[in-house]
C-alpha cells in the first residue's frame, strides 16, 4: 500500500476519486434501544440550561436529540448520566416516570407545540426531545485492539440520514466501531441520530485527522482495507475474507478519494445483475457488512 500522506485530490490535477457503488439519500428507520453505552461526539461545547423560547429562533439541532429510541438510548448511557436537560410532553413525560427511564435526569415537560419550536422544522420528536452536550469519542487504537472482527470508515459522508443507517447496520452487524475523518463528518445529534435509531449511543465512533495515516496504522495493527468501488473487477464476496476488515465506504458524490483508496489492500464492487447501477450508499453498507460479517463466522 501507499504511504504517501493524504491531500485534496480536487487540487492534485490527478486522477479524481473512485467512484462509489451508490446514489445520495436513505430513509429513517427506528429500533429500541439496548442497555450500555459510550462517549460518541467530538469534544464537549456548551449548552444552553435557559427556559424554553416562545418562539423558534435559530435552532441548535446539534445539539439536541429528538425521538422515542435515540432518547431513551441516550438516557441509558451511562456517559450520560446527570448531563442534558430532558423535554417531555405530558403524556411522555409520564411514560419516563412509569418507567424509571429518566435516570436521574429532571424532565421539563411541556406542550407539543413548544417543543417543535425549539426544534429544527419537521423534526418527529414522538413527544420527547433531549438537549446535550456532545460527548469525546474513542481513540483508533481503541476499536483496533486486538485486531479482530469489522471496522467501518467512512470516507467524507456528509448527509445525516446515510450516516445514521449505517451506524445502525454497523450495530445490527456487531462491526467494532466506525472511524470518520473530524473535518467532514457531521455531529452524531439531531437528524443522524434518530436515523441512527439509538444505534449512536452504543457503537463507538473514532474521529481522526487523516484517513490515509488511519489506514496505516490499522494495517500495522493487523487490519486489511476493502475498498467499495463501483468500477472495480474485483466482486466483493471474492475480496472479503476471515481476516479483520476495515470496509471502507466512499461519499455518496465522489467515492473513496484516491490516496485513501490507495491505502486499500483492495478495491471490491457489489454486482448488480438487475441492471441498475448505483445503490445508496447506506444499503451498499448493509450489504457489505452482511458479507464480510458471515465470511468471518456463520450468521444465525
Amino acid at each position: 500500500m501507499s504511504r504517501n500522506p493524504e491531500r485534496n485530490d480536487r487540487k492534485s490535477g490527478k486522477k479524481g476519486p473512485v467512484k462509489p457503488v451508490f446514489g445520495p439519500r436513505s430513509g429513517d428507520a427506528s429500533a429500541g434501544p439496548k442497555p450500555g453505552g459510550w462517549n460518541p461526539n467530538p469534544p464537549a461545547k456548551a449548552f444552553s440550561t435557559a427556559a424554553p423560547r416562545t418562539g423558534r429562533g435559530k435552532v441548535d439541532a446539534d445539539g439536541f436529540l429528538w425521538g422515542r429510541h435515540p432518547v431513551l438510548a441516550a438516557l441509558a448511557n451511562p456517559a450520560r448520566k446527570g448531563m442534558g436537560r430532558l423535554l417531555a410532553t405530558p403524556d411522555r413525560a409520564a411514560e419516563i416516570e412509569r418507567e424509571g427511564t429518566a435516570n436521574g435526569h429532571r424532565i421539563e415537560v411541556m406542550d407539543a407545540q413548544t417543543l417543535e419550536r425549539l426544534l429544527p422544522p419537521g423534526a418527529v420528536h414522538q413527544g420527547m426531545a433531549f438537549k446535550v452536550q456532545p460527548l469525546d469519542g474513542v481513540a483508533l487504537e481503541d476499536l483496533a485492539e486486538p485486531a479482530e472482527g469489522i471496522i467501518v470508515m467512512l470516507d467524507q459522508l456528509t448527509d445525516p440520514q446515510n450516516v445514521g443507517a449505517i451506524f445502525r447496520s454497523a450495530l445490527a452487524f456487531g462491526a467494532r466501531g466506525i472511524v470518520v475523518q473530524d473535518r467532514h463528518s457531521p455531529v452524531l445529534a439531531g437528524a443522524l441520530a434518530k436515523a441512527a435509531a439509538g444505534a449512536t449511543e452504543r457503537l463507538p465512533c473514532a474521529r481522526v485527522t487523516n484517513l490515509s495515516r488511519a489506514l496505516e496504522r490499522l494495517a500495522d495493527l493487523g487490519w486489511r482495507a476493502v475498498g467499495l468501488d463501483g468500477t472495480s473487477d474485483e466482486r466483493l464476496e471474492n475480496a472479503l475474507d476471515h481476516r479483520p476488515t476495515v470496509l471502507v465506504m466512499g461519499s455518496e458524490g465522489d467515492g473513496i478519494r484516491r490516496l485513501v483508496a490507495e491505502h486499500c489492500d483492495v478495491l471490491a464492487r457489489i454486482p448488480m445483475p438487475g441492471g441498475f447501477e448505483s445503490l445508496n450508499v447506506s444499503n451498499a453498507a448493509a450489504i457489505a457488512l452482511y458479507e464480510a460479517t458471515r465470511k468471518q463466522r456463520p450468521l444465525d
